[in-house]
């Protein structure tokens, strides 16, 4: 099992891809395939057959996985998407922190 460099809940930037440039909040993390699901990137269309909890049926917008290694962790103080490393503290508490400014990300 691998680990990511970011988690539920990050702001991220696409770096690759068709969605390339984008930004959005990462809503699912896959760490054993080292992919994420990303708020409004990557939408797919997927064809629906009419069940009971959708009668309707028809077409339906959802977001697929990409993978970890296209998207940048956007850094809460300089804004810029960077690149992160990782500390441990004197109490054996693990951070994570931008290597543009310095500033503590979690």
């Amino acid at each position: 099992m691998s680990k990511l460099h970011v988690k539920k809940g990050d702001k991220v930037k696409i770096i690759a891809g068709k969605d390339r440039g984008q930004e959005g909040e990462i809503l699912k993390a896959f760490p054993k395939e080292s992919r994420v699901i990303v708020k409004g990137v990557n939408v797919i269309k997927k064809h629906v057959r009419p069940t009971q909890e959708n009668p309707q049926g028809g077409i339906l917008e959802k977001e697929a996985p990409i993978h970890s290694s296209n998207v940048m962790l956007l850094c809460g103080k300089c804004g810029a998407p960077s690149r992160t490393g990782k500390k441990v503290l004197d109490n054996g508490e693990k951070l994570r922190y931008c290597k543009k400014c310095g500033e503590d990300i979690d």
